[in-house]
């Protein structure tokens, strides 16, 4: 990945605890890819379990946050479980040539697709050469 292209905040492991707030909430570092073109950057994001209503994606200071709670929508008790239901959380620091105010987000069957354009100044154009 380039060197002006996102970068990850958080550490390698899956299962992590807040700790810019020392938190005691548990939550789980979705995978996700990062696709970058001349027009901007793609981001696709794994988050089964959450829904539109209740995802969170933030650009602040330069920092891309994705928070998604889930909820345990079946009906019953639990009897067997083999994998932790707990909030999504990932943060990036967005490169400046981004711009973060036209991205757009679309969230359907757990994965979330954020384009974020590049910004006009920082897009490659090709150059008219004219004649004397």
């Amino acid at each position: 990945m380039a060197a002006n292209s996102m970068t990850e905040r958080n550490e390698e492991k899956n299962i992590h605890t807040h700790e810019e707030t020392r938190a005691s909430e548990r939550y789980i570092k979705p995978s996700v890819n990062i696709i970058e073109t001349e027009e901007g950057l793609t981001l696709i994001a794994d988050i089964p379990g959450s829904a539109k209503e209740t995802l969170e994606v933030n650009v602040e200071k330069g920092i891309l946050t994705i928070n998604a709670p889930v909820t345990r929508s079946m009906p019953g008790q639990p009897v067997y479980t083999e994998f932790e239901l707990a909030p999504y959380h990932r943060q990036f620091s967005i490169p400046e040539i981004l711009d973060h105010e036209k991205a757009k987000a679309h969230l359907a069957n757990g994965l979330l697709t954020l384009h974020v354009p590049k910004a006009e100044a920082a897009r490659p154009r090709k150059i008219e050469i004219k004649g004397a």
